[in-house]
């Protein structure tokens, strides 16, 4: 009779075993690792990590179909490309235990050479056989509906519902919001324009490794500095290397992020343009990196005339109620419209208030 072990004790057993395996590679100086795995091989033990995440992987499954049982369950597939931009499934299932608790477990990750819909089905199929599984147990189905193969993945849908009509299909609701806050943002003429501009900015900068190292390297100088003069405090934890990343439609938080660290980046980023105006490999380069340096310093120029209508020097000389009324209009987040319409008078009595003040009078 076949021991069936459970979830926790398949997961203990592999854990040990892999420990002691880590600690003997660990001791003999040995790589994870091997580039010889044939039987005639003298020293297997590098290359039996493999084998012990594999069976690892298939005892961890085979706690879930068991936990599974013969209950109805869902699954969950998404795209899963690999750095050799194959075609991947990423195949979970969603299933109630016998305790009431409503579960999520990754099943496996198949290859598909062919991306076909009768192509996936038969993959999907071929999972279920290993696992002793059958499409007439699927109570639902789900798929993010932004993939790469969103068109075959409906037409998996419609295939699998042929065959179980109770098989309910859901779209990933994190999937449907994210999709429409960037419709819904990009709709807008001027944020469509601003992210079309921080996208080509992004892949000029990181158009090459060499400008990637670049980057990382005028990072580095310019923090170097700001600790020898106190700008920045030194601990743990503090002053992580930053990296720019092309903003995914999936993920509008990634938006928020990318100019998050645009702007952490950005005297770095203008470092780089100016390099590759000057050294550019061909003429387009050059073109690109002026125009990306012009566009900064247009905008980035006019906000930072705007901060600079509040410098308090010579009794507020530079004082000026329409360019502070456009710093504003940068903040939009920040001011109500009552906000806005009263500044103009707040401001005029502000500019008196300080030119008046004896503490500002010497500067």
């Amino acid at each position: 009779m076949q021991t069936v072990w459970t979830l926790d004790e398949a997961v203990s057993k592999t854990t040990k075993a892999e420990t002691q395996l880590k600690k003997f590679l660990l001791r003999q100086g040995l790589a994870f690792r091997g580039h010889d795995e044939t039987k005639d091989s003298k020293n297997q033990a590098s290359v039996i990590q493999k084998d012990i995440v594999n069976a690892a992987a298939n005892e961890t499954t085979k706690a879930i179909i068991s936990d599974l049982r013969d209950d109805i369950f869902s699954i969950l597939i998404d795209e899963s490309r690999d750095v050799s931009i194959k075609e991947q499934m990423a195949i979970a299932i969603r299933y109630v235990d016998k305790k009431g608790h409503v579960l999520e477990r990754f099943l496996g990750i198949v290859h598909v050479s062919d991306t076909t819909t009768v192509s996936l089905k038969m993959t999907l199929e071929s999972l279920f056989c290993q696992h002793g599984l059958s499409l007439s147990r699927l109570c639902g189905q789900g798929y993010d509906g932004a993939s790469n193969m969103q068109r075959e993945f409906n037409g998996l849908k419609s295939l699998i519902l042929r065959e179980n009509e109770y098989a309910y299909y859901v779209h990933c609701f994190a999937h449907q919001l994210q999709l429409t806050l960037v419709a819904v943002a990009k709709n807008h003429i001027s944020i469509a324009s601003f992210f079309s501009l921080v996208t080509n900015l992004i892949n000029v900068v990181r158009g090459s490794c060499k400008r990637r190292d670049m980057l990382q390297e005028s990072q580095i100088n310019k923090l170097v500095q700001a600790l020898e003069i106190g700008e920045v405090s030194k601990g743990r934890g503090l002053n992580q290397e930053t990296s720019l990343k092309r903003a995914g439609d999936t993920r509008w938080g990634s938006y928020y992020y990318t100019l998050i660290n645009l702007i952490l980046l950005l005297s770095s980023v203008g470092d780089v343009l100016e390099v590759i105006e000057e050294d550019g490999l061909n003429p387009e380069q050059r073109g690109e990196a002026y125009m990306q340096l012009q566009e900064l310093n247009t905008r980035f120029t006019e906000l930072l005339l705007c901060m600079a209508c509040l410098d308090p020097s010579n009794s507020f000389s530079a004082f000026d109620k329409h360019k502070l009324i456009l710093f504003v209009q940068f903040y939009p987040s920040d001011f109500s419209a009552f906000e806005l319409m009263i500044l103009e008078n707040q401001a005029e009595t502000y500019v008196i208030d300080m030119r008046s003040c004896d503490e500002f009078a010497k500067l």
